[in-house]
């Protein structure tokens, strides 16, 4: 799978030097803080696609860990960070839903790597992203994003009570904050160069 795209014309939505494009993932939960995440990093006004949730999402879109959240992404969150002179990073937000399943596969598509967001108060409902990342042989990175008022665990205990690989990283970060989130970003990154062969 090819996780690159080159540009022979970049045009005027990018600096004229810029040739390499690398594509990131970023998956979890309903109201995990994805949205939140690619808005902070994102240098340029981030896409959204959040539309104001309705009765038809009672009972099947669970909020007892947001319960003023009245919008869901429900197609995909897009924001840009240029890395030097030739390279830019694409940030792609998936949205939570199970529902939503084929559209986490096709953002995956040409994708270096993932950023799994999580929450200590239901860290089971990203288990599933994990899957479908190992599934695919994609390398992921877990981000638990620390929520006000949320219970805080030392990291040692997140990742035996995730049963993480001893290889897969795991970050503490809060979606708000940009320090935080480019440190999360780039403990995935060092995670993915570690990949590369020499």
């Amino acid at each position: 799978m090819d996780s690159t795209t080159r540009f022979r014309n970049p045009g005027t939505h990018l600096a004229r030097g810029v040739f390499t494009a690398l594509k990131i993932a970023v998956l979890g939960p309903f109201a995990v803080g994805k949205t939140t995440f690619v808005g902070t990093l994102s240098e340029i006004p981030p896409l959204r696609t959040e539309e104001v949730m309705t009765r038809a999402s009672v009972g099947v879109d669970d909020l007892a860990a947001a319960p003023g959240k009245t919008t869901t992404t429900v197609a995909l969150d897009f924001g840009r960070l240029t890395l030097d002179e030739q390279t830019v990073l694409y940030l792609f937000g998936a949205p939570g839903q199970g529902r939503f399943e084929q559209v986490w596969k096709d953002l995956l598509t040409g994708a270096l790597g993932a950023l799994v967001l999580a929450d200590t108060r239901r860290l089971e409902e990203s288990y599933s992203f994990m899957d479908l990342l190992e599934r695919y042989g994609i390398p992921y990175a877990v981000a638990v994003n620390e929520f006000d008022h949320a219970p805080r665990h030392e990291a040692d205990a997140l990742r035996a009570a995730m049963d993480l690989d001893e290889r897969t990283p795991l970050t503490l970060c809060d979606a708000r904050n940009r320090a935080s989130s480019t440190r999360a970003l780039i403990t995935l990154t060092e995670y993915l160069l570690s990949l590369e062969p020499a």
